[in-house]
């Protein structure tokens, strides 16, 4: 990831609307049974479908690309490689490891409910981002790393933050995470559970593009450019599918991502890839299924009206 300043934000998670969801499951890539990240009012779980076009919104899409296709960043393996970023539920029994950070004064100092052999985005010996992304059923709170890396002691990292998940509230105007943007990466996911277990996403998405502009909106934090030109996209600009996409001729499964982007949309949180859909890492994913998003093009999606800082 692209960052200039290291991170913390306090948000939420919260029961979400299909009941009374048992508990999570242990594990990695644990089923949630429908308890959704953060509380119904909270900006990832609030529907964008019927809000106002930004008046900027065909020149912020020609500057990602609006002849790109849309990519899913996630699956099992290519070329023997996890492609995704992977999570794990944990309990209130689990190990409490310390960490040290790079950029400590803008970390939660933990310790942290690191698992024995936790998944580590890219495996590993995985050299990119090596986010763990942990959640306690228990606590009910979110534990992400970035750039983590066992030692003597416990872990080492680039940064770190906890989420209660019972709170909307942010991190410090300023501050970055995980991601660019200074937002939680887990909640933006899309997950196995939800796609084929549940087959409804009630969230926004995560996504990435590769150049942005020195500024950002609710409910990012931060910014990650020196650039101020008025057409690049900033942090937290959301995106959604446009209502008059025909999302029948795609696999069930790929329906169920192409609604959400419909209803609830996705929100920039990190340079990267243009127009790059974050998922878990999951072996279950039938990667070839899930690269039919690559039929969607940047043309057709809109930007959410927005007030940029």
């Amino acid at each position: 990831m692209n960052r200039s300043t290291p991170w913390i934000v306090v948000a939420a998670l919260a029961v979400g609307g299909f009941g009374a969801p048992s508990k999570p499951d242990i594990g990695v890539n644990g089923s949630l049974h429908g308890r959704l990240p953060f509380p119904a009012d909270n900006p990832w779980n609030q529907r964008i479908d019927q809000a106002p076009v930004d008046p900027n919104s065909a020149a912020l899409i020609a500057s990602v690309g609006k002849d790109r296709p849309l990519h899913s960043d996630f699956g099992s393996f290519y070329e023997g490689q996890p492609i995704g970023i992977p999570y794990v539920v944990v309990d209130g029994r689990t190990r409490r490891l310390p960490v040290t950070f790079e950029y400590a004064d803008e970390s939660d100092a933990g310790p942290y409910p690191v698992p024995a052999n936790p998944p580590i985005e890219g495996g590993p010996q995985g050299d990119g981002d090596r986010h763990i992304l942990m959640l306690d059923r228990d606590a009910w709170k979110l534990y992400e790393l970035y750039q983590a890396f066992p030692n003597s002691k416990g872990f080492k990292a680039g940064s770190g933050a906890i989420f209660d998940l019972n709170s909307n509230r942010l991190r410090p105007d300023g501050w970055t995470s995980a991601d660019a943007a200074g937002l939680p990466i887990f909640p933006g996911l899309v997950r196995y559970d939800e796609v084929v277990e549940l087959k409804e996403i009630r969230h926004a998405l995560r996504f990435t593009v590769s150049r942005t502009r020195k500024a950002y909106v609710p409910p990012a934090r931060h910014y990650a450019s020196n650039s101020n030109d008025k057409n690049l996209p900033p942090m937290g600009m959301r995106v959604r599918l446009k209502a008059s996409y025909d999302i029948s001729g795609f696999p069930k499964n790929v329906q169920v991502v192409l609604q959400a982007l419909k209803t609830y949309g996705m929100i920039l949180a990190d340079n990267g890839s243009d127009w790059f859909i974050s998922g878990t890492h999951d072996k279950r994913w039938n990667n070839d299924e899930m690269a039919e998003i690559r039929r969607v093009l940047g043309k057709d999606l809109e930007v959410v009206q927005m007030n940029s800082r």
